[in-house]
């Protein structure tokens, strides 16, 4: 079997398991009111402008991190890169956690994993006067209740072209930081649903700069629709209503987005 029809396959499967994430998780991660249990994601940057360290960088994450967290049962993982930035050669990493049990397990259990080691040999080897990467920069969340997992792109299964924005909502209060989270769990959420605009995860800041704020990424097969699906839920008269209701007045005090494109290895 080939290595496309493997990934089509194992992609296919874990879209399928979004419904019943979490069956097989350590602890007690919370239900929504259907039986999902929420996950966690940790969104991490590793900061580097040099392309030759983006390389490595690539072959770590490929060749020994994401197969030692797939040993640990974690997959669904998303690698990007910026669109609109061809001179930032970051990577971008959204890795969903079924419970708080199994993010804290992760890093001794990539010490005990002699395979990942071996793996990362090149990466570790790397001079403290010449770093693979800058600075590691990450933001955990906690998936709103509505959207208690990850929904992954109709597009990846095949590996077609996409694109997704990533969205991040910061609020003045911790109560307007809730409002806002209740807005999306009810109606806001629905109607990106109902327009075509693809979410893939929405989620509450728990750690991370600039909080309180909220995160939330959508998906497209290209900018051009993706600004169309923007245009529907602009005239969408239920979200009209509720943008105009005192109860969700001021909830967000500023807004940064920018977009991102998948490397090769990128699992959604």
């Amino acid at each position: 079997m080939s290595k496309s029809i493997k990934r089509r396959d194992f992609l296919k499967a874990s879209a399928a398991l979004t419904a019943v994430a979490g069956v097989n998780s350590i602890g007690g991660a919370e239900s929504d009111n259907s039986g999902n249990k929420q996950e966690y994601y940790e969104f991490r940057v590793y900061k580097t402008d040099d392309i030759n360290k983006k390389k490595m960088l690539d072959v770590y994450l490929e060749k020994a991190l994401l197969p030692a967290l797939d040993r640990m049962g974690i997959d669904r993982i998303g690698v990007f890169t910026n669109m609109d930035k061809p001179d930032d050669y970051s990577i971008y990493i959204l890795i969903p956690y079924s419970t708080l049990e199994l993010f804290a397990s992760v890093n001794p259990k990539l010490l005990e994993d002699m395979e990942y080691q071996n793996a990362a040999k090149i990466y570790f080897a790397a001079p403290k006067d010449d770093p693979v990467f800058t600075r590691i920069q990450s933001k955990f969340y906690k998936a709103f209740e509505r959207m208690p997992v990850m929904e992954i792109p109709e597009q990846t299964a095949d590996n077609k072209p996409r694109v997704f924005e990533l969205r991040i909502y910061e609020s003045h209060t911790e109560e307007k930081a809730a409002l806002k989270v209740d807005m999306f769990n009810n109606g806001e959420m629905q109607v990106m649903q109902e327009t075509e605009l693809a979410p893939v995860f929405y989620g509450e800041a728990l750690i991370g700069d600039d909080v309180p704020n909220l995160a939330y990424m959508l998906s497209a097969s290209d900018r051009e629709l993706h600004k169309a699906h923007w245009a529907k839920f602009g005239g969408h008269p239920e979200w009209k209503r509720m943008r105009e209701m005192p109860k969700y007045k001021d909830t967000v005090s500023n807004i940064t987005n920018f977009f991102l494109v998948p490397t090769v290895y990128s699992q959604i």
